[in-house]
């Protein structure tokens, strides 16, 4: 096609000879080049802005070629949305929430915790009408159903809105993991208290806690967690550093009751049991005396695959003292008060490693713990340490802020050892959410299908529209806005009434 400049004095040249009374509809045609031949397809790259019968470059490709059904839709396949065969559960990302969401997918493959769960007495579930929806109330409540739903559910991924909801979490704002742990497994511990069942009174102590005390103080038990300090910019291997022997003098001398006065002493730890959990969590957040805020300790920390607890405990020595890593709890970022969270869990059933971000799941390959990018800090940080080399059987990171160890276990061939039934009272409940998704999933069919049949017709129609565009000598013709046209072809918006306004020059007579 000649330049568009070339175009408009061809096209205006008669102007120089014809007098205004002169005007025919021929020159009103050539004018507005009503009648020059239209652009072939390949022949421009994009729409001529000298030739109104070019419609290249506008959209047509994807009408006038092979017909996609994929293109003739805008509603996602709900089987996207469907759980494959032999995979895990994720779980909704609410908003500031990634941290519960860990912390459920680590406490779900605990299957002691969740088959103590399953035997929690829940009138409500069981006197439920399956012809409306189940509302649990309790904490315990909401566990059960939870933790079902992650067993059977036929979803994806599923919703804990209405955990988060019932234990009051702010879903807009990040909270601290540690303390969440901490304080819901405290106020699960007292739910699971009021159980009549007397071996679910104390599921919590005889999961995650164990006993200790001071050469100078009389026993006590250590609940959940134990500490494990970072220095900052120092590699360490890690060990429990509140075990060592800690000096006392100073200031911080021992008051002796015998002879009433302060000495120079040295206290440490004595371990006389352990549970069979053992959650390690590390001080990865700390307070900054000098800004006055929490910070983030980007320190690495390399910890093992098995870790002998024997040297530690005192007595007892028939105790089973040799664990194996279970969990890694990861958050990526270098600020404690942002970031993401996310869980590298081992399935207690086949040895397998998975990374639970949300709604995401990734099985690792060959059955060993990958820690992968999240282990690299986009961000820069003050500390440029490098990533020191890990032994074998350890792992090294600087974003872990909590490992899970449980007991080494003796193989056994008893699959009741592994396998966690899901009850009859909380499986019809899953089985009545199943049905819903199945209803919905029939339903965006439906409209999928809807949507490609309409699409189809659509292309059909736009076929018709180039064969009638750019029309033929003798036959009449219509000025159509290239906006309007694009917007109708892209079928995404309601396209209004066809408005040639544009078109007319009012101010001349001889043109209406």
């Amino acid at each position: 096609m000649a330049p568009r400049i070339q175009l408009e004095k061809a096209a205006w040249r008669w102007v120089e000879t014809v007098k205004p009374e002169d005007i025919r509809q021929e020159h009103i045609e050539l004018a507005y080049r009503v009648n020059l031949p239209a652009c072939k397809r390949g022949a421009c790259r994009r729409n001529c802005k000298g030739n109104p019968n070019c419609l290249v470059g506008i959209g047509e490709q994807a009408w006038l070629g092979e017909i996609d059904e994929n293109a003739f839709h805008n509603i996602d396949d709900p089987n996207s949305e469907r759980r494959d065969k032999n995979t895990f559960v994720g779980l909704t990302n609410l908003g500031a929430t990634c941290y519960v969401n860990t912390f459920l997918q680590v406490w779900f493959h605990n299957l002691e915790l969740r088959r103590s769960l399953y035997q929690c007495h829940n009138s409500r579930a069981q006197e439920h009408n399956v012809e409306s929806d189940y509302e649990p109330q309790s904490i315990c409540e909401h566990l059960q159903y939870l933790f079902a739903l992650l067993q059977n559910s036929n979803r994806k991924y599923i919703d804990p809105s209405g955990l988060v909801k019932a234990l009051g979490l702010d879903t807009g704002q990040q909270q601290d993991a540690q303390e969440f742990s901490k304080l819901f497994l405290s106020l699960l511990e007292d739910t699971l208290s009021k159980q009549k069942n007397p071996n679910l009174q104390n599921v919590i102590q005889r999961q995650f806690c164990g006993q200790f005390s001071y050469v100078t103080v009389l026993p006590q038990n250590f609940m959940i967690s134990h500490w494990v300090c970072l220095k900052e910019n120092n590699i360490k291997l890690l060990y429990l550093s509140t075990l060592q022997e800690e000096k006392l003098d100073g200031e911080n001398r021992y008051f002796c009751e015998n002879c009433q006065n302060k000495q120079s002493a040295t206290r440490r730890i004595k371990l006389h049991s352990l549970p069979p959990t053992l959650n390690l969590q590390l001080m990865r957040f700390v307070f900054d005396r000098q800004t006055g805020h929490k910070k983030k300790l980007n320190t690495f920390i390399s910890f093992p695959e098995q870790l002998d607890m024997g040297p530690f405990l005192e007595g007892k020595q028939d105790q089973k003292c040799v664990y194996e890593l279970s969990a890694v709890l990861i958050h990526r970022g270098i600020s404690a008060y942002s970031g993401h969270y996310i869980a590298h869990v081992k399935d207690a059933r086949t040895g397998d490693w998975y990374k639970f971000n949300d709604e995401e799941i990734e099985k690792m390959e060959g059955k060993k713990l990958q820690l992968g990018i999240e282990e690299d800090i986009a961000e820069t940080v003050k500390s440029q340490t490098r990533k020191p080399k890990c032994s074998k059987g350890y792992h090294c990171s600087r974003n872990a802020y909590m490992l899970v160890y449980k007991v080494q276990e003796e193989e056994s061939a008893d699959p009741s050892r592994t396998n966690v039934e899901v009850p009859a009272f909380l499986q019809r409940l899953v089985d009545q959410d199943n049905h819903k998704f199945e209803e919905w999933c029939s339903e965006m069919a439906d409209m999928r299908k809807q949507s490609v049949d309409k699409g189809k017709a659509k292309h059909e129609e736009v076929k018709e529209l180039y064969e009638l565009l750019p029309t033929k000598d003798g036959e009449p013709y219509e000025f159509i806005p290239l906006d309007w046209l694009k917007k109708w072809l892209d079928d995404s918006t309601a396209t209004k009434e066809i408005d040639n306004s544009l078109f007319l020059n009012v101010s001349n007579p001889n043109c209406s």
